[in-house]
């Protein structure tokens, strides 16, 4: 029987064959989202282990020297330079991932990405924070991106003892990577709002002709075929279909999984390399599609297993009910008791988050086939053409098959719309300060309890430099826990870009940086007067100094390093408002690119579904067809009933979905961050509509084959 099967799958004639490679095609497309899925999980948990080797834990003992390690961050114009500061107690001292040997005193290592910056900017922009000399560039063991900013300087043991976070170390490269819950919780919701459209494609595919294979199998029952005989033969063409499907899933996941690895999905791309597959993965997916296609293909003649005569009985299913839409009303009541009611902790947080969304998730699918069913009702009662009337009629009929080819395209757009939507939010509550701002321009350098002496012609250097508008040091509050503000400052010192004191006041109480957190700078603003006598004011250690400039990038970046090289041992380096949201910023802004493509391949995906289907429509009902033409119907006419049928459950359940998903993430920023949704950027609506048009392009390739399926001889004929 096995041969007979495949015989039968690759010489059953044109309608087989297109149905073979349909079918191959289809699962080639899902293998290789899936081994790239996969790949990408592999690839996060590889930066996240090279990501701690940057961080290691604090180690002695055995017979090793330690070597003494800090780690810091810098920034350059709003990008994160990892500065390692190293020294070897001894010979046997271990050496850092990434290089050969330890740098000495007045040597260092680069990344690739770094030392093509420092070649194209000034010295006094950014070389002169890292003097010394250039032995080489650290190897990407170290990087957990092409493009890492980082450098290993060397020191002295006591030079680099008397850093910030300094830790003595003997095992390097050994710490186990950084908890990765968070981040395979994110891939694993992007990858079924993915996924979840490729298992749509496959099963539409597979049922590309059902009704006529049926017919077939039971034609073989009738002449004396045994039900485990007529398995075999649709398993045997099923998985032949899904081996060439899921071999061209690998050639493709091969082909592309360069291009892939340099999109940063998460804030930065991956090496090539970090996309690997492990055996399990190469197993899973080459034993595991093919399986799981056989096994669809045996649940696709459960009718003819009842019977060979049961193909015949065709019945007007049961209309969906309105209880489909209680879980979507649930999971928004649960958003809505949160935002009353929010756990302290993240456990707790996540207990009343998740299910809520995946109720409104799994409501949206179980809702899909009412919600065609009331839009085909509605488009029947205002239909005032005959095509109109005949696909809403035929979608009223049969809701669940208008919405089984799109049911993908509706998760994915919830699930990226949520996504965008709690992104663009956040970034534009948190995100780097408005360019041409004032704080944009604003260089602060805090040193917390710990303030080193500040030498008497620091002020003056800053000012002399060209772009900057005023240098200010701001001092310890005394009283910093009961004060309104940490810093204190002379009235007569205030720039005038960073509000005044009272009337009649000699010292205020300010912020460290001269803008309040989370706020802007203000010429009006009024700050409080402090009780500390002005003739005290230079007795208190320096808490800060604040350096406003024209917010030109040489401004900045020259007060940065002349900060840097007055004050090495910085534990937070010179920084302007946005520098520490910027790194995290830009990893959103990473998912938000990765929803983007998810949404252009769901619809991509959704898109080859709908075509599949009407293929598949009009193959089993080009009799009706034929019939209505032979009637007097034009071929336009038809046409447009194939084209309303697919388009508008489309369009319906992408509004639905992308309506349901801001909703969703309104109420959860509301819930947990207090923050009011902003709408998404104009590039998000731009992608969904082009994404729907190319739908519908896709779509309207395949009426063409309707005129040619459905001339006279298919009515004589059958």
């Amino acid at each position: 029987m096995i041969g007979f099967g495949l015989r039968l799958a690759v010489a059953g004639g044109r309608e087989a064959l297109t149905r073979l490679v349909v079918i191959a095609a289809a699962v080639a497309v899902g293998s290789g989202l899936l081994l790239t899925t996969l790949a990408g999980v592999n690839a996060v948990n590889a930066q996240l282990t090279r990501a701690a080797s940057v961080h290691p834990g604090a180690s002695t003992g055995g017979d090793v020297d330690p070597l003494w390690w800090s780690t810091r961050e810098d920034y350059f114009q709003g990008e994160q330079i990892v500065r390692i500061d190293v020294a070897a107690t001894g010979p046997n001292a271990p050496t850092p991932v990434g290089i050969p040997t330890t740098p000495g005193p007045g040597e260092y290592y680069a990344s690739p990405s770094l030392q093509r910056l420092l070649a194209a900017q000034p010295a006094d922009q950014l070389g002169e924070r890292y003097p010394g000399r250039d032995l080489g560039t650290v190897g990407p063991a170290a990087l957990t991106s092409p493009d890492t900013l980082l450098v290993i300087m060397g020191g002295t043991p006591d030079e680099v003892a008397r850093l910030p976070l300094a830790r003595q170390v003997t095992n390097v490269g050994d710490t186990p990577a950084l908890p990765e819950t968070a981040v395979n919780l994110i891939l694993g919701v992007i990858a079924g709002g993915l996924l979840f459209p490729v298992l749509i494609f496959i099963g539409t595919a597979t049922r590309l002709s059902a009704a006529r294979r049926e017919q077939r199998f039971a034609a073989m029952r009738l002449v004396g075929a045994t039900p485990r005989q007529i398995s075999v033969v649709a398993a045997v063409e099923a998985t032949a279909a899904a081996v060439v499907g899921t071999a061209l899933g690998f050639v493709l996941f091969y082909a592309l999984r360069g291009p892939m690895a340099g999109i940063p999905f998460t804030g930065m791309p991956f090496f090539p390399s970090d996309m690997s597959l492990s055996v399990l993965d190469i197993l899973l997916v080459a034993l595991g599609v093919p399986a799981g296609a056989a096994v669809a293909a045996q649940v696709s003649l459960r009718r003819v297993r009842i019977s060979p005569l049961g193909v015949t009985r065709r019945v007007t299913p049961r209309a969906p009910r309105a209880y489909r839409l209680i879980p979507i009303l649930l999971g928004v009541a649960v958003l809505f008791f949160a935002i009353g009611f929010r756990p302290a902790t993240s456990d707790g947080q996540t207990a009343v988050f998740l299910p809520g969304l995946l109720l409104i998730m799994a409501g949206l699918v179980l809702a899909g086939p009412w919600l065609t069913m009331v839009g085909a009702r509605v488009m029947a009662r205002y239909a005032s053409r005959p095509a109109a009337l005949i696909a809403a009629r035929r979608l009223a009929d049969n809701p669940k098959a208008g919405f089984r080819a799109i049911s993908g395209i509706m998760v994915a757009l919830f699930v990226t719309s949520v996504a965008v939507g709690v992104i663009t939010t956040i970034v534009a509550n948190r995100g780097p300060a408005p360019v041409g701002s004032t704080e944009a321009g604003t260089v602060s350098m805090d040193f917390g309890e710990k303030a080193p002496p500040m030498p008497d012609t620091l002020l003056a250097e800053l000012r002399s430099i060209t772009g900057v508008r005023s240098a200010t040091a701001i001092r310890q509050n005394p009283d910093m826990f009961h004060a309104s503000e940490p810093g204190l400052i002379a009235c007569t010192d205030i720039p005038s870009a960073y509000g005044r004191c009272a009337d009649g006041a000699g010292v205020a109480e300010v912020a460290m940086g001269l803008v309040p957190f989370r706020d802007s700078a203000s010429p009006t603003r009024v700050w409080q007067t402090a009780s500390v006598p002005l003739d005290e004011l230079q007795r208190l250690p320096v808490l800060s100094v604040v350096v406003g400039t024209d917010g030109s990038a040489a401004a900045v970046e020259r007060s940065r390093t002349v900060l840097e090289a007055t004050f090495p041992t910085f534990r937070v380096a010179p920084n302007v408002p946005g520098d520490f949201e910027s790194e995290f910023a830009n990893t959103l802004r990473g998912w938000e690119q990765l929803a983007n493509v998810i949404i252009v391949a769901s619809l991509a995906l959704a898109g080859c579904s709908l075509a599949v289907s009407v293929i598949g429509g009009l193959t089993e009902r080009r009799r009706p067809f034929s019939l209505l033409r032979l009637s007097g119907a034009p071929v336009r006419v038809l046409r447009r009933v194939i084209a309303l049928e697919s388009a508008v459950p489309m369009l319906a359940v992408a509004a639905v979905a992308i309506g349901m998903g801001l909703l969703a993430a309104h109420l959860f920023l509301r819930a947990q961050m207090d923050y009011t949704l902003i709408a998404p950027e104009p590039r998000f609506y731009v992608i969904v509509v082009v994404g729907l048009v190319t739908c519908l392009g896709v779509i309207a390739s395949t009426l063409p084959l309707l005129e040619r399926i459905t001339g006279p001889e298919t009515a004589r004929s059958e």
